[in-house]
């Protein structure tokens, strides 16, 4: 059945219009509550644009196809008032209507993906192609949002010839409103997502065509055009390889395989042609029909020469066909009447959108009531505002008529101008029926469509009206009122909802024969811009504040430049300011964000709006689309003896039911300095700062005596572990495992305290932030595990470990640096989004990422705890030993000395290398005094390595023994070349260097007869009798070196 007419016993609207539809002229039989909903039936022919508008002015809803209590609520309503005649429902593709009356049911076989290996392959003979068609029939699967590849087909020559590839766009707000983007990829150019696929759960037929002649392609979306262009224009486009690999559900990265970017959902009704389909017969095969005059490569009857993967389930799918294109084409859109039930089953039918029908309004019995109780108050007692707009000319009727209508812009225009004025000169505040008066007036401007009698100027003239109402609306401060109207109006955001609205309604009509147009009031300031895109398009930032750069959001120039690749031509930028929004500014209700995790400096006490809102909206060509938007906001809450972390966020309409709220999801802060934050979002919306609230703990002083201690035991730290590590490569140290653990150890908390110096710095960039953030996280880390082995390594000292010194290498290697790596990756790949914190270069304290730092270093304190008891048991054991052999039974004194020197030493010597001086900051919160011994302790660790590993080190003191005594023996050696030791020839003894005894090997150094003590003495000739040089020779620990001595004669007359 095809409706394409109106019916009786409707009135047309033009003989109403004016009057409009007051509450006095609906019938008993037109109204019904039922449970918790209210429908009423508008017994006058409106199109289905005008139906929508009409109930969403009142704040309900068209009834909805598919719900069964819209549909038992509309049956009722038409058997009461005995209408015969269809009324408009709203699709609901989610909900699958009982019965099409105008569709034939057809079954084809289909195939479903589930996973992200499945694929199947076509087994057909594809010849060089001049031209090619391929269609399918799609469901596609809502909860996969990455790009998808319907089918990819590959040559050996080339890979990416011929593919269909779609995305979910992410821009659409509501799941109802979803869609899937769909672009092609043709010889390597991959054309724009553009094309619109429904996901609402039914099969969608989709056609792609592309010939070689002159370039051209299309993407058909259910029998129409949803893109459509050429190819880059050069001399020759070459033909579609053949003998190649048509795959369905995956992209080809090599010949045949490699697959990625996997489809999940179902497809049937697969066929594929070597010829360019037209318009007229992409329709017919939308109606299940079949082409008999097209050679075709594959048909959907040969369905078994596909070669699925195992993962990949067979199943069959039931079409419901549309009727014959060639006794009904649609020329037009059509949207869905109900005709009432029959057998207990609702029938549906559609019809020409632009027709008009009677139709059926839904709202909650709540709105319902309280909208009647305003009225009849508003009726019997006017409050001073209704008075004032009495004196106007207009009545509560006035006010509250039903009336929506697009040939009514006079009739609202003058309803807007009336309660303008009346804003303007009543000095009470609004009462809170007031307000549901003035957004009544709101929602039926905020729909009223622009039209080709009306020029720019009357557009200004309502936009001036409209946000005068709505800022008197937006400056009134007590939150009560709005709670006591929440039933019918959804708190102040719903104000600016409505300004959003009438101006994407306007836009057109605001730049009919301009470029911009800006229209302010005291708190409120709209932007309507438009300019044509080019590869060079940037936009000036819109500002808010005319004092200097304030309050300001843009698009960026990488954002234009895609949407000029993209082909869009023409960009209408949509800016709108509030500078405040006085009843959200100390509201929590809407706010669902959790504090940042305090260090004990501070005590958190709420989270509030602290600047103004500011939106933007994109439309490209005319259509919605979404890019990323930088903003800039003043904090407007300033206290100096509060702490403020700044947040971005977005007012999300459907967070909470029926409220909407703040959300963070797709926004992070740039930089925030001098009361300023500037944010970065990925998508269009009206955004704001929230502004977390905390009270310090400390005061100023303390705050920054603690801040400058830090960084003094840092740079402190830095230099002391530099001069180790130095050490311990300048002067030979010997090798061991020990020492290789500390080198370790000093690389890892030498890196981490430079970034620790540098994190500062770092947190004006972005990247470089972010980046300092991963190093800090890794070789912090690493430090930790480092110790982890310092505590091993010890425990292996004091307890027998049958591990070889290779092998406990290697595993301290995994510990010390693959360990830390791994966790770094792991928490970088899972919580890209969340990994850093807004306010500094660290990891988000305000999600579960700090776990990845927290949870290994008190794994790391926990173990070394019991490594150093354990190592103070054996040392105080020890000592009770030697000193029963040692001490006097009675000298219990220093008995009890020793013992508490035994324990306390390997305590102050291990703490810091050990790293539990961390465990502090557990208590840092109970004192002032704490922190300042934490930050003591752990800034200065880097000092305090340097005195155990450096200076009191016994290997280190050694080598630099050994080093001073070669370089005196060297210079000793030098300084006596000169001076001639040979013998005179009275003496003709042998020289003194042979009556020194032979030095044996090193080996044999120390079993060998010990030298003697005596010194030798010999006289020199060219010094006087009475100056002897002497030069005593002691015997040498271990390896024999001789330590020369020599005497400087003095001078004599």
């Amino acid at each position: 059945m095809k409706i394409m007419g109106s019916c009786e016993p409707t009135q047309s609207w033009s003989d109403r219009a004016e009057r409009g539809i007051l509450e006095s002229d609906v019938p008993d039989s037109n109204l019904l509550l039922q449970n918790d909903a209210m429908f009423l039936l508008v017994n006058t022919s409106f199109s289905f644009k005008q139906a929508l508008r009409y109930c969403h002015g009142q704040s309900s809803a068209l009834t909805t196809s598919g719900v069964k209590e819209d549909e038992e609520g509309a049956q009722k309503l038409l058997f009461r008032s005995n209408l015969k005649s269809p009324v408009w429902f709203r699709a609901n593709r989610s909900q699958n209507p009982t019965a099409q009356l105008s569709q034939q049911k057809t079954v084809f076989p289909g195939l479903s993906f589930k996973s992200t290996d499945g694929y199947a392959r076509v087994n057909a003979s594809f010849p060089s192609l001049s031209a090619v068609s391929v269609c399918v029939r799609v469901q596609w699967d809502p909860r996969h949002e990455n790009v998808s590849t319907v089918f990819s087909y590959a040559a050996r020559v080339f890979i990416n010839e011929f593919q269909l590839r779609g995305q979910i766009d992410e821009s659409k707000r509501s799941h109802a409103d979803r869609k899937v983007r769909l672009a092609l990829l043709i010889q390597g150019q991959h054309h724009p997502y553009k094309a619109e696929l429904p996901i609402d759960g039914d099969w969608h037929h989709v056609c792609v065509t592309w010939r070689s002649n002159d370039g051209f392609w299309a993407i058909y979306v259910d029998g129409r055009t949803g893109d459509s262009g050429h190819g880059k224009a050069r001399e020759k486009v070459n033909d579609i390889y053949g003998d190649g690999i048509f795959i369905l559900g995956q992209d080809q990265d090599t010949f045949g395989g490699t697959f990625t970017e996997p489809f999940f959902g179902n497809l049937t009704d697969l066929n594929i042609w070597g010829d360019a389909l037209e318009l007229k017969q992409v329709q017919a095969l939308n109606t299940c029909s079949e082409l008999t005059n097209h050679r075709a490569l594959f048909r959907g009857r040969d369905w078994s020469l596909i070669t699925v993967h195992p993962s990949v389930q067979n199943v069959s799918a039931t079409l419901n066909c549309p009727g014959s294109l060639k006794t009904t084409p649609r020329r037009e859109e059509e949207c869905e009447v109900f005709n009432g039930r029959s057998d207990g089953q609702p029938q549906y039918s559609s019809a020409v959108c632009t027709h008009t029908f009677p139709f059926i309004c839904r709202s909650s019995k709540e709105h319902y009531l309280k909208m009647k109780e305003l009225r009849e108050s508003l009726r019997s007692n006017p409050s001073h505002f209704m008075q004032d707009l009495m004196q106007f000319g207009m009545t509560a009727d006035d006010v509250f008529s039903d009336a929506v209508d697009g040939q009514s812009w006079s009739s609202v225009s003058r309803l807007l101008n009336a309660s303008e004025r009346a804003v303007l000169k009543e000095h009470n505040p609004l009462e809170d029926r007031d307000m549901v008066s003035l957004m009544h007036v709101l929602s039926r401007a905020a729909d009223l469509p622009s039209t080709a009698n009306q020029s720019r100027r009357d557009a200004e003239r309502l936009g001036q009206s409209f946000i005068t109402i709505a800022d008197s609306l937006l400056s009134q401060e007590d939150a009560s009122k709005w709670h006591s109207i929440k039933e019918v109006v959804k708190g102040p955001m719903a104000v600016i909802q409505t300004v959003d609205r009438m101006l994407s309604n306007l836009n057109s009509l605001l730049t009919d024969d301009t470029d911009s147009v800006q229209i302010h009031s005291h708190n409120i300031k709209l932007q309507v811009q438009q300019q044509l895109l080019s590869a060079a398009s940037h936009t000036p930032a819109f500002c808010g504040s005319d004092a200097g750069q304030r309050d300001c959001i843009s698009v960026s120039a990488k954002n234009m430049k895609e949407l000029h690749d993209s082909d869009f031509r023409k960009l209408t930028l949509l800016n709108t300011w509030y500078s405040s929004v006085k009843c959200l500014s100390e509201r929590e209700e809407n706010i669902s964000l959790s504090p940042v995790v305090s260090d004990g400096s501070q005590r958190y006490v709420r989270t509030v709006l602290g600047s103004s809102v500011i939106s933007s909206s994109v439309l490209a060509d005319g259509r919605p689309v979404s890019v990323a938007i930088h903003f800039t906001l003043q904090h407007r809450l300033q206290n100096s003896t509060l702490k403020l972390i700044p947040i971005c966020a977005f007012w999300d309409f459907e967070l909470m039911v029926e409220r909407g709220g703040w959300s963070t999801k797709g926004c992070a802060v740039i930089s925030s300095q001098n009361n300023f934050t500037s944010c970065f979002c990925n998508h269009t919306t009206n955004f704001a700062l929230l502004l977390q609230i905390y009270e310090v703990q400390r005061s100023v002083e303390h705050e920054t005596a603690l801040q400058i201690l830090s960084l003094i035991g840092s740079g402190v730290s830095l230099c002391g572990l530099l001069f180790t590590l130095i050490l311990f490569v300048a002067v030979g140290v010997p090798k061991s495992d020990r020492t290789t653990v500390h080198k370790n150890l000093i690389v890892a908390l030498t890196v981490a305290q430079l970034l620790l110096i540098l994190s500062d710095w770092a947190a004006g960039n972005q990247e470089a932030c972010w980046l300092v953030s991963a190093l800090l996280h890794l070789f912090f880390l690493s430090s930790f595990c480092w110790m982890l082995v310092e505590g091993l390594l010890l425990w292996s000292k004091v307890v027998s470990v049958n591990i070889s010194e290779e092998r406990r290498m290697k595993l301290y290697y995994v510990l010390g640096w693959g360990l830390p790596v791994a966790i770094v990756a792991v928490t970088l790949v899972s919580t890209l989004d969340q990994y850093r914190a807004q306010q500094y270069c660290w990891l988000n304290l305000q999600s579960d990422v700090i776990w990845a730092f927290a949870g290994p270093v008190l794994f790391v304190l926990a173990v070394n705890a019991v490594v150093l008891f354990r190592v103070v048991m054996v040392t105080v054991a020890s000592a009770r030993r030697r000193a029963k052999m040692l001490t006097p039974s009675s000298d219990s004194k220093l008995h009890a000395l020793d013992l508490t020197w035994a324990a306390t030493r390997p305590v102050l010597i291990l703490l810091p290398v050990l790293g539990l001086t961390w465990l502090c900051g557990v208590l840092v919160h109970l004192s002032d005094a704490v922190a300042y011994l934490f930050i003591t302790l752990n800034a200065f660790q880097g000092l305090y390595i340097f005195l155990v590993y450096a200076v009191y080190n016994s290997e280190v003191r050694n080598a630099i023994r050994r080093i001073q005594d070669k370089r005196k023996a060297l210079s000793f050696t030098n300084c006596s070349q000169p001076i001639s030791f040979l013998p005179s020839q009275k003496s003709p003894s042998a020289s003194w260097v042979h009556s020194l005894p032979t030095l044996s090997s090193p080996e044999s150094s120390e079993s060998s007869t010990p030298i003697s003590a005596n010194p030798l003495v010999f006289k020199n000739e060219r010094f006087k009798e009475d100056n002897i040089v002497n030069f005593p020779l002691k015997p040498a620990h271990k390896s024999q070196v001789v330590q020369l001595t020599a005497f400087k004669p003095s001078v004599t007359a």
